[in-house]
């Protein structure tokens, strides 16, 4: 299983489940800038060098592209944009 975390909340969530779950976590640069070393230690964090935040569905479809190829044959759970 792979977490992509779009937003730091989601970062965070991400990290806390992984503890127990093992699962691999990306996320993207501004998710990443949000969260202290202090709380990614110790979990598998892999980040894009741009933002995801923005939620452009170009750009989360190249995302989920280079998860794959990494994590072939794998779920992906990838956060949702909260319910407003």
């Amino acid at each position: 299983m792979v977490f992509l975390a779009i937003t730091v909340t989601g970062l965070r969530a991400a990290l806390r489940d992984s503890v127990n779950s093992g699962a691999a976590i990306w996320c993207g640069a501004d998710a990443l800038s949000g969260v202290s070393l202090a709380e990614r230690q110790g979990a598998a964090v892999s980040h894009f060098i741009y933002d995801l935040g923005a939620r452009d569905p170009d750009v989360l479809e190249s995302a989920l592209d280079t998860i794959e190829q990494h994590h072939p044959d794998e779920v992906v759970w990838m956060e949702a944009p909260p319910a407003s």
